[in-house]
């Protein structure tokens, strides 16, 4: 079950708590439905299920603005999830994990002015191999 204490409902959870408990419900995701071999959108609904569960604040396919020199552009960036308005999570369920992922994800952290991120890719055979932590130092 959840490691979540009280702080978690009042919001003041960091992202090094934020970012356990998403390795734990992508841990727990996988363990149930197994992988790797379903779609990427069937491991990130069983995820945002499994957080929501826990008392986190999950939102999927966040769109936000991309803005250059002032101007926002047409198309916004879209992101897997974002957890509790702190942690980006990129979902991937591929056997060919690329480092460009990481980078992706280090591209929306700056665009997205935010500090942590994880690329979980649920297409390891132990999804513990497949979770990477991006930190974006130029947080500001």
């Amino acid at each position: 079950m959840s490691s979540l204490n009280i702080s978690a409902l009042e919001g003041s959870l960091t992202e090094n708590e934020i970012t356990r408990e998403i390795i734990g419900a992508a841990i727990e995701v996988h363990r149930i439905l197994g992988g790797p071999g379903l779609l990427e959108s069937v491991y990130e609904e069983a995820l945002a299920w499994e957080l929501n569960s826990r008392g986190l604040l999950v939102e999927r396919q966040v769109q936000a603005p991309i803005r250059y020199k002032g101007q926002a552009l047409a198309n916004p960036l879209q992101i897997d999830m974002l957890v509790e308005q702190k942690v980006i999570v990129e979902n991937k369920a591929t056997t060919q994990y690329n480092s460009i992922f990481e980078a992706q994800i280090l591209t929306y952290l700056r665009i997205m002015n935010l500090r942590i991120g994880l690329v979980i890719n649920f297409g390891e055979k132990y999804v513990k191999d497949g979770i990477h932590r991006v930190a974006n130092n130029f947080h500001g």
